[in-house]
């Protein structure tokens, strides 16, 4: 197919200079991937259009799927509630005023059943953003896909397991680092024999929404990933077997041109990693897949509407840096959870760019622009400066517990917010133009009864179960866990057995104990 531009003028596939590329830039789809991972990049197909949904009640968090998939997304992903981040169930103590807040609850299976009631698992894929309990939320949907007559091979989706960089950036861990890092692999070790079409990490770059600078962030993140293939490779596991399914997870703002910059340079770093380092054959292995959000720190409670164009110019940056999956978040996301409203416009965001413009018309539009293959140059320079220093200090997970991460990050924070207050970085409506006069939206308002009705339900389940059975896989489960095998098969049984997220927690909290992070930082 040949595409023009709106006035008749021919797009070209692919424009390049006589002779051919630099080396250095090579060609879509091919080693360094600097202009992309695919050599077709969107001409064949957009990039995913996953925004992130889930709220209050599965019944609630189900209808907005729904919604979404109605209004043309082409991905699900899934946000949990604080309390099933932390391994915690509706009815405990440290849940209350948090169930289903910033997240859907899921306490058990049934949960799961009801989130996806009436999806086609085998039609969709589905991304979970959750990290301490992600094995368990794996085999969750595993057991939903199963229920629903869903081959292994047809199960798709990700789970974000990322547990570096909640001790790096975020702050939801359970575990201390050792054995959440032993859980971490579990799971890639298990989605690597079992499930073909489920990436088991995305390795994600909260360490940006922290206050890191774009340079850092791809340091820290890439290097969060070295330590993941160095621990599959320790766990006996070949490269080129879980390599490929590797993915990542970044965060894009406004600054447009240094954003693509960060993207093409990292994956020209991964790929010289994954080729030289560790001697990957499979090219598979050295393609950098790359999610983003759209819309992080960069989103302003002060006229929020302008957010609508701060997350347009982040979707058109990730789309001339080529990624493959994109959440835009929505105006009001500074306040609260997305009302309907706000999630579709969001949506639209990127549906706009990738069919009324012309940037998906062609390969790698900005590329050979002397501005971006410079800043493409010095990002990777300052990326692999960062990352040297952090293999010099032992590497990312010594360097986690020793503090030295969460120091410079705090660093850069504070540099930031002192900049932002003394107007050195304009922000539209904060320190620059502001306007006194308010901007009227329609925030989304949780249901004051959710809670005590997922608490209800919650003590329902758990009257109408099997107790001795449930118990008896929790028994088996702790039994595993002092022991040093894969705990992927005990956590499967106890999730069908309707064990909760709560009390499977509990009981790896009792063999690990609890994260207490270093006073020194």
């Amino acid at each position: 197919m040949t595409h023009k531009t709106r006035s008749g003028t021919p797009i070209a596939p692919l424009y390049e200079p006589e002779g051919g590329p630099p080396a250095s830039i090579g060609k879509p789809g091919e080693y360094p991937f600097t202009r992309g991972i695919h050599s077709s990049m969107y001409l064949g197909k957009t990039w995913t259009m996953r925004q992130y949904a889930g709220f209050g009640a599965p019944e609630e968090t189900n209808q907005r799927f729904r919604y979404l998939l109605e209004s043309g997304q082409t991905g699900l992903s899934v946000a949990l509630d604080l309390p099933t981040q932390l391994g915690y169930d509706s009815d405990a103590p440290e849940a209350a005023g948090e169930v289903g807040k910033v997240g859907v609850a899921i306490d058990s299976l049934h949960d799961m059943e009801t989130i996806f009631a009436g999806i086609p698992l085998d039609k969709v894929s589905t991304s979970f953003t959750i990290n301490g309990t992600a094995p368990i939320l794996l085999a969750m949907y595993e057991a939903v896909a199963e229920k629903q007559g869903v081959a292994k091979d047809r199960i798709a989706g990700t789970i974000q397991n990322d547990l570096l960089k909640e001790f790096g950036a975020r702050g939801a861990w359970i575990f201390p680092i050792r054995p959440s890092m032993r859980l971490c692999v579990d799971a890639i070790e298990y989605c690597t024999r079992e499930l073909p079409r489920m990436n088991p990490i995305s390795i994600a770059s909260h360490y940006r929404d922290a206050g890191a600078t774009p340079a850092e962030e791809a340091a820290y993140t890439l290097s969060d990933g070295v330590a993941y293939v160095l621990a599959c490779l320790e766990r006996g596991l070949e490269v080129d077997a879980f390599a490929p399914r590797l993915s990542f997870f970044f965060y894009t703002y406004v600054n447009f041109f240094e954003e693509v910059a960060k993207y093409r340079a990292a994956r020209r770093i991964w790929a010289r990693i994954m080729r030289e380092r560790f001697s990957a054959k499979n090219p598979d292995s050295w393609r950098m897949r790359i999610a983003c959000v759209c819309g992080g720190h960069s989103l302003t409670q002060a006229e929020p509407l302008n957010n609508i164009a701060r997350t347009t110019i982040e979707t058109m940056a990730v789309a001339c840096a080529g990624l493959q999956s994109v959440f835009t978040a929505a105006y009001d996301e500074a306040f609260a959870i997305p009302t309907e409203l706000s999630a579709r416009t969001a949506l639209r965001v990127q549906q706009i760019v990738a069919y009324e413009t012309d940037i998906a018309k062609t390969i790698d539009p900005l590329a050979g622009s002397y501005f971006v293959e410079a800043l493409t140059d010095e990002m990777e320079r300052a990326i692999t400066e960062k990352m040297d220093e952090i293999e010099k200090r032992g590497g990312m997970v010594r360097c986690l517990e020793d503090g030295f991460i969460q120091k410079a990050i705090a660093q850069r924070a504070f540099e930031y917010q002192r900049d932002l207050d003394s107007g050195r970085v304009p922000v539209v409506g904060v320190n620059k133009f502001k306007s006194s006069e308010p901007t009227p939206i329609e925030l989304y308002k949780p249901d004051r009864a959710a809670e005590k009705k997922k608490i209800d339900g919650l003590a329902t389940l758990k009257q109408s179960r099997d107790a001795a059975t449930v118990t008896a896989s929790l028994n088996a489960l702790e039994l595993s866990a002092h022991g040093s095998g894969n705990l992927m098969s005990d956590i499967r049984h106890a999730v069908g057995c309707y064990a909760t997220v709560g009390e499977i927690s509990d009981r790896l909290r009792k063999v690990f104990g609890v994260y207490q992070p270093s006073t020194a930082f």
